[in-house]
């Protein structure tokens, strides 16, 4: 049993012995640091069924556990607050009972409903950019923690294959392009299409600008620009099936396919299934026509069909226009019921997509409510803020994004440039350089951008994500290499774990282990990578206080030697955990 839950039950006993009280619930929390202690019980709730000073009482259940409960070592009061000592034993002895330090925090399958993750969800017209890598790196972190957590996951993403944004790039490279390939310009293909993207836009405009020169108005300018309307007319095309056109959307969107598979597995993602767009936006029409029969909807006098839903404190909502044809939400209720039907174990949804979508996942998971899916109270939105430069907004049609795939190079020469002034690899030889460059520049990434709530954005800043001190991801996979170096000179080192009196720097650490598995629930139960970043720093920061005031390789005894060993071996196999978690790889030197 949990230390908390331990003294849950015998702090009601206590109440229950000395004021004839039943206490429902106790409130717990860590003890200040100032403070002696190692767990804080707050008085100050249990007044509402308890008459008295809070000192008083905090002073008679803390006298009360002393006396009676052998884990409890000592206490003291601080106004309102029980400060709990517990003794040096349930520590070792939690310890001695870790039963699998490699999957030490990850619990067994618990549930036979899985859940299904969807993240990145690109666009086929433009590369993976700095707002993808955000994206890609919360959705397939919070698919690992829920795994973690116990559950079973599938990972997903619908690829936005259709539309106008792609005719735009088809429609550049036809009159642009003269043919040219990703093998021809050596280009990776989403970037060759992204290139044409741009190059539509700059067209546009100079169109817009020779129209409003000719003494149209910028709203009419807009409209009536030939690419425009050439543009418009491919789209048409495309919903009609020419074979021309649909030849060029497979020929253009294959390259994309194939750059965008490279970027993940640099960034080291996954997915179990993909969906398409272009194969999706009709699926939710026949439940349009069966929640008019249940009145879910209602039709107007133009045809169009819509969802009332103002009871609710959200608006009405279109669900299919006047002639027919889809919109959005019509697509994502259609994908959101066919995954059901592919995957009919899954129990509920995680949809990763950037906060300005709020509103349309409010009003798409009341509506699948309302069509009377069980699943449908099991669907959140990982909502997520925007990741800003130094230098401002980024801008796809404008060609200002920062490309996913030039970052993550900029990573690693940023590593390389810092670790040379550090002088820390001045041993390695090129390739090992290389590999770790690699590995520092992307940890740094990725841990930048996961210690921060996901609701909140982003000023990201690449150096500064590369520090080797505070709480960046260099300094906890420098921590996590200093273990493994103390690991390699302490080859053999084995004795019993007994009778061991803990220093305060071995007891912190042993309270921090164990409440990783809590940690882990609590990410999964908050959809919150943020908490085991900061757990992991916390981690090793705590390691390192104990490796600057405690002897390891030296220790007088050959117990304690052997147990600090242990010790070091755990924590750095919790930080490889943690960060596996988060996509982090960890270097066995640095």
């Amino acid at each position: 049993m949990k230390l908390q839950d331990t003294l849950d039950l015998h702090i009601k006993s206590a109440v229950k012995a000395l004021f004839k009280s039943e206490l429902e619930t106790v409130e717990f929390q860590a003890t200040r640091k100032e403070f002696a202690g190692d767990i804080t019980v707050v008085v100050f709730p249990m007044l509402r069924v308890i008459k008295g000073n809070p000192l008083v009482i905090g002073e008679q259940i803390g006298q009360y556990l002393k006396d009676n409960v052998d884990l409890v070592k000592g206490f003291n009061i601080v106004k309102g607050f029980l400060n709990i000592e517990i003794d040096d034993s349930y520590y070792v002895n939690f310890f001695k009972h870790i039963k699998d330090y490699e999957t030490y925090g990850f619990s067994d399958l618990m549930d036979d409903k899985a859940v299904m993750v969807e993240y990145s969800s690109p666009n086929t017209n433009k590369p993976l950019h700095l707002g993808h890598v955000r994206n890609v790196l919360l959705g397939y972190s919070v698919a690992e923690i829920l795994k973690a957590s116990g559950k079973k996951v599938y990972k997903t993403q619908i690829i936005n294959d259709r539309g106008i944004h792609i005719c735009k790039s088809m429609l550049a490279w036809q009159r642009y392009g003269n043919e040219e390939t990703p093998i021809s310009t050596g280009l990776k293909g989403d970037k060759l299409v992204g290139n044409y993207y741009v190059k539509f836009d700059k067209a546009y405009k100079e169109e817009i600008s020779d129209l409003i020169a000719q003494g149209k108005t910028e709203e009419e300018a807009k409209k009536t620009a030939p690419i425009l309307l050439e543009a418009q007319d491919m789209l048409r095309k495309w919903e009609a099936g020419d074979a021309d056109v649909v030849a060029l959307w497979k020929k253009m969107n294959g390259w994309v396919y194939e750059g965008f598979e490279q970027t993940y597995k640099a960034i080291g993602v996954d997915f179990d299934k993909y969906y398409y767009e272009s194969q999706t936006y009709l699926l939710g029409k026949e439940f349009i026509v069966e929640g008019l029969k249940t009145d879910v909807f209602y039709r107007k006098e133009d045809g169009s069909v819509w969802c009332d839903l103002t009871d609710d404190g959200l608006d009405e909502k279109i669900v299919l226009r006047s002639d027919g044809t889809a919109v959005y939400m019509t697509q994502d209720i259609g994908t959101a019921i066919q995954r059901i039907k592919d995957y009919p174990d899954v129990g509920g949804m995680v949809y990763t997509v950037g906060n300005e979508q709020d509103y349309h996942f409010k009003v798409l998971f009341l509506i699948l409510k309302k069509l009377g899916f069980d699943w449908a109270k099991n669907l959140y939105h990982l909502s997520y803020g925007m990741v800003d430069l130094p230098s401002g907004k980024m801008k796809s049609r404008e060609g200002t994004v920062v490309d996913a795939d030039d970052l993550i190079q900029e990573m690693a020469r940023t590593a390389e440039e810092i670790s040379k002034e550090l002088g820390k690899l001045d041993e390695y030889s090129e390739a090992e350089k290389k590999a770790l460059y690699k590995t520092i520049g992307l940890g740094a990434l990725k841990y930048y951008i996961l210690k921060v709530d996901p609701k909140k954005r982003i000023l990201f800043d690449p150096k500064e994500s590369i520090d080797f001190q505070g709480n960046t991801g260099p300094f906890i996979q420098y921590t996590y290499a200093r273990i493994q170096s103390i690991l390699r000179k302490a080859e053999g080192t084995d004795a019993e774990i007994s009778n061991i009196i803990l220093h305060e720097k071995e007891k912190q650490l042993l309270k921090q282990l164990e409440v990783f598995p809590d940690v882990i629930q609590n990410a999964a139960e908050q959809h919150s990578p943020a908490l085991i970043a900061n757990y992991i720093y916390d981690l090793a920061k705590d390691f390192n206080s104990f490796y600057q005031n405690v002897s390891i390789l030296g220790a007088d005894k050959y117990e304690d030697k052997y147990f600090r060993v242990a010790l070091s071996k755990t924590v750095g196999q919790t930080i490889r955990n943690g960060f596996e978690i988060l996509g982090i790889d960890v270097p066995e030197r640095m």
